[in-house]
């Protein structure tokens, strides 16, 4: 199966950058597994400092991205702990815009 690959932006909250990069230096073991056994790999996640907006960018063996994992406990859990410095929705999950994709090169 081919992989598929998915942009989306998100923002962190002013001065949050070093805590977010901190926080995903230590990402959660349980949460690593989850991505990769769920066929999500190649993520990589950038900043712009400017306006504090990140670009993550996934590659997806399988159906899901990691944006729609939000019912696992993990997931949730995870939404719960970056809550503070980025910008969230309702439930915790980060406010997640999918991004067109317009050339790419192999």
């Amino acid at each position: 199966m081919q992989s598929k690959r998915f942009g989306f932006k998100m923002k962190i909250k002013p001065g949050c950058r070093q805590e977010y990069i901190k926080r995903h230096n230590e990402i959660w073991p349980e949460l690593k597994k989850l991505l990769k056994d769920e066929g999500i790999g190649n993520y990589s996640i950038f900043l712009d400092a400017e306006t504090d907006t990140l670009f993550a960018y996934q590659e997806q063996s399988g159906n899901s991205s990691s944006q729609d994992l939000g019912s696992t406990e993990v997931v949730k859990r995870w939404w719960k702990y970056m809550a503070d410095i980025m910008e969230t929705n309702p439930d915790n999950s980060p406010v997640s815009v999918p991004l067109e994709q317009v050339f790419f090169m192999e």
